[in-house]
């Protein structure tokens, strides 16, 4: 009884659009008029669609891109916040801070500073650099811009990492050195094996996080994604079918689409990862 408004509120407002949205993904359906059921004519549309192909191309450039950087920039940063320095908790806190901020103001932000005019124009040219990248309003440059922004967010993964290296234990560095090994060699044989399990947390947080990109290509690309689309991020242009083009049935099938991929990619991390992540219960 006590738990019946939680479950009726999981029912209604999320199991109801969830199977709403797979009925509609089949449907043509502006709001006006009735769904009008069409099969797999929405799911026959979009992969012939070039601003589908193009979202998918932009999206997956910024993974690709993105992802392995954010995951090396963390743990590297994490490295130097684990030493025992003066003034390195007023450090971690100052790192951390972009991770609280709404990804609004950090658009805004950012888009001040990537301003062709901006201070890291003028700064590039101060180092001699003529003509500096276009940024935003450069195809060419927009998705790495994007994974620059995304870089400077890399706080709230280097406190996990951090958390991850604290946890390893001091014996097994102790040991390492009676044996010879030096910093290297004790990060490769013993601190990376030992993080593997927050490796994995971390990557899969990242992808999806990756995946999800919408606020801040939005404010700094607009609704239109950018010069010639380049900032066209999958979510945005679902979002710009739903709510600007009235075509809800074709951006639940857009919807299902992504959770299939971004689902079936999970599974496969996880599927492979007893090779690579260092499970303490099977050691013990």
């Amino acid at each position: 009884m006590f738990a019946s408004p939680w479950l009726i509120g999981l029912v209604v407002f999320t199991g109801g659009p969830i199977i709403a949205s797979i009925v509609l993904s089949f449907t043509q359906w502006n709001l006006s008029n009735p769904p009008e059921f069409i099969g797999f004519g929405n799911y026959t549309e979009m992969f012939q669609n070039p601003d589908f192909q193009n979202s998918v191309v932009v999206t997956l450039t910024y993974v690709l891109l993105g992802v392995p950087l954010f995951q090396v920039a963390g743990l590297a940063l994490a490295l130097l916040l684990n030493l025992r320095l003066p003034g390195m908790y007023l450090f971690r806190t100052i790192l951390f801070l972009p991770a609280v901020l709404s990804g609004v103001a950090v658009a805004v932000l950012w888009g001040q500073l990537l301003n062709p005019s901006g201070p890291i124009n003028q700064f590039l040219q101060a180092l001699g650099i003529a003509h500096p990248p276009g940024w935003l309003t450069s195809p060419e440059w927009a998705v790495p811009a994007m994974v620059l922004i995304g870089l400077w967010g890399i706080g709230s993964g280097a406190i996990i990492y951090l958390a991850g290296l604290q946890n390893v234990p001091a014996q097994l560095y102790e040991v390492a050195r009676l044996d010879g090994a030096g910093p290297i060699r004790s990060f490769f044989s013993v601190t990376l094996p030992l993080i593997t399990p927050t490796l994995l947390f971390t990557l899969l947080n990242g992808i999806i996080g990756a995946f999800q990109i919408f606020d801040i290509a939005y404010v700094l690309g607009g609704s239109r994604g950018g010069s010639g689309g380049s900032l066209s991020f999958y979510l945005l242009y679902m979002w710009n079918e739903a709510f600007r083009n009235a075509r809800f049935g074709y951006a639940s099938a857009l919807a299902w689409v992504f959770v299939i991929v971004c689902a079936g990619l999970i599974v496969l991390i996880f599927t492979t990862s007893n090779r690579w992540v260092y499970d303490e219960s099977e050691n013990s």
